[in-house]
């Protein structure tokens, strides 16, 4: 049965940090990039973070892009979300799935699967 798990969320202070684990099972890890998402109340589900395959590196979006860094460990089947620099604007619930870079007007991560596990909730006060 394929799962993703993210987890590693809560409350945390503006300026504060983060870091989000996202553990699979089920599939063969290696053969896929796991991206983030992520969605707050009354908004859509928007991408945060996936692997760029024109030139084989991690994609940010532009909100996060310098304070989130994207780590993962096959050993564990594990994503990494390392949130630094936390904003208000920033809180949500954040998902893990398999995910590309691409563009349609704009870049964006599209999802491989559509397939969402538990997210987790993060919450930044001001």
């Amino acid at each position: 049965d394929v799962q993703l798990q993210a987890s590693g969320g809560g409350l945390v202070q503006a300026g504060g940090s983060l870091r989000l684990s996202c553990t699979t099972s089920g599939f063969t890890f290696a053969d896929y990039h796991i991206g983030w998402f992520r969605q707050a109340p009354g908004k859509e589900r928007e991408g945060v973070s996936c692997f760029s395959t024109s030139d084989s590196t991690t994609y940010y979006a532009d909100f996060v892009k310098g304070r989130f860094t994207v780590s993962r460990d096959n050993a564990k089947n594990t994503v990494y979300l390392q949130m630094n620099s936390l904003e208000p604007e920033d809180s949500a619930v954040y998902y893990c799935a398999p995910a590309l870079k691409s563009f349609y007007g704009g870049y964006y991560c599209r999802p491989t699967w559509n397939r969402w596990g538990q997210g987790t909730l993060v919450t930044v006060s001001s």
